[in-house]
Formats: C-alpha cells, sequence, structure tokens
C-alpha cells in the first residue's frame, strides 16, 4: 500500500474517531463535500489542503506521518537464514543493532571504523534482509519491531548464550553495574505465571523507552545491558547434597 493510501486510511479513521463526516469536514474547509469525497476516493491531496485537514483533526502533518510511520506492521522474528548471515558478518551485525536503536548513518561511521562506502553497503544489506528500508539520503525506515525476539535455540540465540551473557555477567574491572539483584524460591504455578507476566510487560516497557530516546543524538543515551533470566534451577551446591 502507497503512503498517500495509508494517510488517507489514517484520515477516515481519525474522522471517525472524532464523529466528523466528509460533510462537516467540507463546512469547516468552505468546499463542496463533493471535492473532499474525490479528494479520499482518489488519495489525491495538495500539500495545503493535507496540512488544513489536519489542523481540522487538531493535529499537525508531522502527527499525522509519525502515526503512519508506527502503525506498520513490523516483523517481530528473523528468519533462521537472516541470523546466520547477520552472525557471519560482525560489522553487519553491529549495523543491525545500531539501526535498532536510532543511530543515524554518520553516526555509525563515526562512532566504528567503518566508512562510508561500507556503511552504504551494510545499509543495503540490511534493506535486502528486510531489517530496514534505506532510503534517499542514507535515511532509512526500521521495520522490525522494538521487542522483537531471536529465534529460540536458533544461532543468534546461541550466539548470546555462549559470547554475550559470559561477557555481560564478567564485567571489565571498575564497571560498575546500574542495577544487579538475584532472588530465588519456592513458587506456585500461579505465582510463577504473575511473575513471567511482570516481566513481559517489563521487557515491552523496556522496548517502548528504547523507542522514544531513539530520537537524542546518541552523545545523550548510553549503551546499556539488560539481562532477565527465569527458570527451575537449583544452584548444583545444593543439588548435590539431595538424599538419594
Amino acid at each position: 500500500m502507497s503512503q498517500i493510501k495509508q494517510v488517507t486510511n489514517l484520515l477516515k479513521l481519525l474522522l471517525k474517531e472524532r464523529n466528523m463526516t466528509y460533510k462537516t469536514l467540507s463546512q469547516c474547509l468552505n468546499l463542496s463535500e463533493a471535492s473532499i469525497k474525490r479528494c479520499f476516493s482518489q488519495h489525491n491531496f495538495t500539500l495545503d489542503r493535507l496540512e488544513t485537514i489536519c489542523e481540522v483533526l487538531g493535529l499537525s502533518l508531522s502527527d499525522v506521518f509519525i502515526q503512519v510511520a508506527q502503525s506498520q506492521p513490523k516483523v517481530s522474528q528473523l528468519s533462521e537464514a537472516q541470523e546466520r548471515e547477520l552472525l557471519d558478518n560482525p560489522k553487519l551485525l553491529l549495523a543491525a543493532v545500531c539501526v535498532r536503536d536510532g543511530w543515524q548513518f554518520n553516526d555509525l561511521i563515526n562512532h566504528y571504523a567503518i566508512t562510508e562506502t561500507e556503511a552504504v553497503q551494510l545499509m543495503a544489506k540490511l534493506d535486502r534482509l528486510k531489517f530496514i528500508e534505506f532510503l534517499p539520503g542514507n535515511r532509512y525506515r526500521l521495520l522490525i519491531a522494538q521487542d522483537f525476539r531471536w529465534i529460540p535455540g536458533g544461532p543468534l540465540e546461541r550466539f548470546m548464550e555462549q559470547e554475550v551473557m559470559v561477557k555481560f555477567m564478567a564485567p571489565k574491572k571498575n564497571e560498575p553495574w546500574a542495577f544487579r539483584f538475584y532472588l530465588r524460591g519456592r513458587y506456585s504455578k500461579s505465582s510463577v505465571e504473575i511473575i513471567q507476566r511482570r516481566l513481559n510487560q517489563l521487557t515491552h516497557e523496556a522496548a517502548e523507552l528504547n523507542e522514544d530516546d531513539a530520537r537524542l543524538p546518541i552523545e545523550e543515551r548510553t549503551h546499556m545491558g539488560l539481562l532477565m533470566a527465569m527458570r527451575p534451577w537449583e544452584p548444583s551446591l545444593f543439588e548435590a547434597m539431595r538424599r538419594q
């Protein structure tokens, strides 16, 4: 679906939410109802007319465009082939992580040892993988959801378990923990379900905050790692003392 059709559909929805008809809108714009219907049916708006319609709805043009962008269906999980391609090229994996966090094209080449030509090639590969839509002017539109997950047991999850998580739990010298807490206990099934719901809620909230902060310059943001895990487990020290 073209973007102008998406804008038209959003405007129709906003009119319906406000209980406004084409006739009501036409009166606000001093146009005939037939002219308004024609604009919507043909998806044909001048920029001035589109801006005026947005004003009637109590919105700005940028508000509408942001809502259209946010309404796009986004990928919540990659295929195994996509994960393998990211893993086979460390710079491509780095670029994927950076665009997910809202880095601009120049941020990538200024912060890491990546040339402009390499960055263009990496962005083109991410576009081919349907990770982003690479746009003119070295801009891009993210096509994955902020809370997307790796394939359970897939290539990237195995990499995270074997490489990232081990190193994450062993910080460098003088590298502080922002927060660290370990809790164990014996819980009923219903209590476990409650804890899982709360953890899922926190995951979504963290993803939303990351998406909101992506609009800030990278120098105003700090790389943070958040690891949450929960599974049936008993320390081996205790397990060894079980009565046979």
